[in-house]
C-alpha cells in the first residue's frame, strides 16, 4: 500500500499541476474572446478556420500550430479567440489529428467572391489559371507557391500552334513565381504587368513595410529564407532574381481582354496582343479600387494608396478606411513633421487591424497625433476641404489631401465575361 502511495502523489501533482495550467490558459482564452465580441472585431479578413466541436477532441496541436495566437481552448475545444489575427497559412489544418479543422472563406455575415479554380489551379474555362490574390489567396508566400504549382500544371497541356505556350497577367508574387515556372520549364511566355515597377500589390505598400513572415520555396531560385523582410529589400531581392535568370517583364502594360481562339486564346492589351495556349491570372484584387462615389472624388489630391509619407508634411490628411493598410498610413503620415491627420472609417471598431496596429493607433490618437471617427463617411470633396458625416452631424474640416484604402473591387464582370464562374462564399470552403 506504500508503495502505491509513493507513486500516487507524485502522479496526482502531475495531474493537478496540468489542469491547473490547462485551466489558466482556458481562462485567458475566455477572456480574449470576450474582449474580441466587445469590440466586434469577430470577421476574418480572409482564409480561416473553421472549427467542429464534435470532431475536436482538445488536442491543443492546432493552437501550437499558430504564431499568430488566434486560436485558444475552451471547454476542451478550439476556438478562434483572435478572427482578426487570422492570416490563412492553414497551419492549423496541418496540425490537427483529428480532421477538425476546415479553411474557409468568407462568414454567414460577410461573404468573400473567389472565383471557382480546380486542384491545378485551372478554372472551368479550359486553359485559364489563377493564383494569388484573385483567387482569394493574399498571403505572399502562399500566392507565390500557387503561381509556381499552377504553371506546373501549365506545362502538362498540349499546348498548340501559338506564338506562346502562356500569357502571364500580372508581376506580383504569383506572377512572378509563376514566369519562374515558366522559364524552368522552357515555355514560351510573356509576362505583363500595369504599373511601373514589379510586385503588385507590394509595390504599393508605404515605404519599409513588414512584407513577408515566412520563408517560400520557387522554382530555379530555391527557398527564400526570409522571416520578416521590407518592402524595400523584398523587391531588392526579386530584382536580382531577375537579373539572374534573364526574366522578361514587360511593365506599363495591361490587359484589357481575352478571346477564346481555336485550341488557345488571343489576349489583348493596351501595347497589343499576344496569340497563347494558356493564360495565368495572377492580378491582385486591388486592381480597380473601391471609391467612395462622392462629389469631388475625381479631384487630384485624392489618392487610392500611400507610397511616400515624406510627401505629406505639413498637411491635413483625411485617409479612409479601418484595414492594416489605412491603419498604417494614417500612422506613418503623423509621424511626418507639421501633419495632422484624421482616420474616418464607417464601422464602429477596426476589425480588420492587426493588434500592433491597433495599439499604435490608440497611442497616436491618445497623444493627439490623430484624430479617430468612427461611424463616420465622406460626403463631399472640395478644394482645400471634406464634408464629413458621423453618427447624423455633419461637418467640414481642412484638407490638402485625401488616401483611400477602401481596398479593391473583384473584377466579376470582366472573369464573367470570358466565361469564369465566381462565387460568393458565405464561410465554405
Amino acid at each position: 500500500m506504500l508503495d502505491f502511495a509513493i507513486y500516487l502523489v507524485p502522479l496526482a501533482i502531475i495531474v493537478y499541476l496540468y489542469l491547473s495550467g490547462r485551466k489558466k490558459k482556458e481562462n485567458v482564452a475566455v477572456s480574449q474572446l470576450k474582449e474580441t465580441i466587445e469590440a466586434g472585431l469577430t470577421e476574418p479578413s480572409s482564409l480561416h478556420p473553421h472549427i467542429d466541436p464534435k470532431r475536436c477532441l482538445g488536442a491543443g496541436s492546432c493552437i501550437k500550430a499558430c504564431p499568430e495566437q488566434a486560436i485558444g481552448m475552451i471547454k476542451g475545444k478550439a476556438v478562434l479567440i483572435n478572427p482578426t489575427l487570422c492570416i490563412g497559412h492553414g497551419a492549423c489544418e496541418a496540425s490537427c489529428p483529428h480532421n477538425a479543422i476546415t479553411l474557409v472563406f468568407g462568414t454567414e455575415r460577410r461573404g468573400m467572391d473567389i472565383p471557382q479554380v480546380d486542384p491545378s489551379f485551372e478554372t472551368n474555362v479550359s486553359g485559364i489559371f489563377i493564383a494569388g490574390e484573385l483567387g482569394g489567396m493574399g498571403l505572399i508566400r502562399k500566392a507565390a507557391k500557387q503561381g509556381s504549382q499552377a504553371m506546373d500544371s501549365i506545362a502538362q497541356l498540349q499546348g498548340g500552334k501559338h506564338p506562346y505556350d502562356v500569357v502571364v497577367v500580372g508581376a506580383g508574387p504569383a506572377g512572378l513565381a509563376g514566369t519562374l515556372g515558366a522559364i524552368e520549364h522552357k515555355l514560351r511566355y510573356v509576362t505583363i504587368e500595369q504599373e511601373s515597377g514589379l510586385g503588385g500589390a507590394i509595390f504599393q505598400y508605404p515605404r519599409n513595410k513588414v512584407a513577408m513572415t515566412a520563408p517560400v520555396k520557387l522554382p530555379i531560385v530555391g527557398e527564400m529564407r526570409f522571416k520578416e523582410v521590407s518592402k524595400e529589400k523584398l523587391l531588392e531581392f526579386w530584382e536580382d532574381i531577375i537579373q539572374k535568370t534573364g526574366m522578361k517583364l514587360n511593365y506599363n502594360e495591361r490587359m484589357e481582354a481575352i478571346s477564346p481562339t481555336d485550341q488557345g486564346f488571343i489576349v489583348k492589351t493596351t501595347k497589343g496582343s499576344y496569340e497563347t495556349s494558356a493564360v495565368l491570372l495572377a492580378i491582385g484584387r486591388r486592381g480597380t479600387p473601391r471609391k467612395l462615389g462622392v462629389p469631388g472624388e475625381d479631384l487630384p489630391k485624392v489618392v487610392y494608396r500611400l507610397i511616400d509619407p515624406e510627401q505629406y508634411r505639413d498637411q491635413h490628411v483625411v485617409v479612409v478606411g479601418g484595414g492594416d493598410s489605412a491603419l498604417e498610413a494614417a500612422i506613418a503620415i503623423a509621424e511626418q513633421p507639421g501633419s495632422t491627420v484624421t482616420l474616418s472609417y464607417r464601422s464602429d471598431a477596426f476589425g480588420r487591424g492587426k493588434p500592433k496596429n491597433r495599439d499604435r493607433l490608440k497611442d497616436m490618437s491618445d497623444k493627439g497625433r490623430i484624430t479617430v471617427r468612427l461611424k463616420s463617411n465622406v460626403k463631399r470633396v472640395e478644394k482645400d476641404k471634406l464634408v464629413l458625416e458621423q453618427e447624423g452631424n455633419t461637418f467640414e474640416i481642412p484638407n490638402d489631401a485625401i488616401i483611400v484604402c477602401a481596398g479593391g473591387i473583384l473584377p466579376t464582370p470582366f472573369l464573367k465575361e470570358i466565361g469564369i464562374m465566381v462565387e460568393t462564399k458565405f464561410g465554405t470552403t
